[in-house]
């Protein structure tokens, strides 16, 4: 997981660091190395605001499943059911 989370940061990086680069050029600003973009704002803007995002909606489902589960939805087992237990009575 550790190596699916770099890969992807990293890519998330190099596609970002192309568009900020291409930014850059349509305002008559010189680009920068893909080095530089690591320490430049945009890159941590950008990547904590995906970050951010992806935290919010597993918070949201961990708590809403919680919530749920503990109301008694008709969907899960009741508390304390044994994990075979279906639910469903024949």
């Amino acid at each position: 997981m550790l190596f699916c989370f770099v890969c992807s940061w990293l890519g998330q990086s190099v596609t970002n660091w192309r568009a900020f680069n291409h930014d850059q050029l349509d305002h008559d600003a010189s680009p920068i190395s893909w080095g530089e973009y690591w320490i430049n704002a945009d890159f941590w803007n950008r990547s904590l605001q995906n970050w951010q995002s992806e935290f919010l909606a597993i918070g949201t489902m961990a708590v809403s499943s919680i919530y749920l589960r503990q109301r008694g939805s008709p969907e899960s087992k009741p508390v304390g059911a044994p994990h075979d237990a279906t639910g469903v009575t024949n």
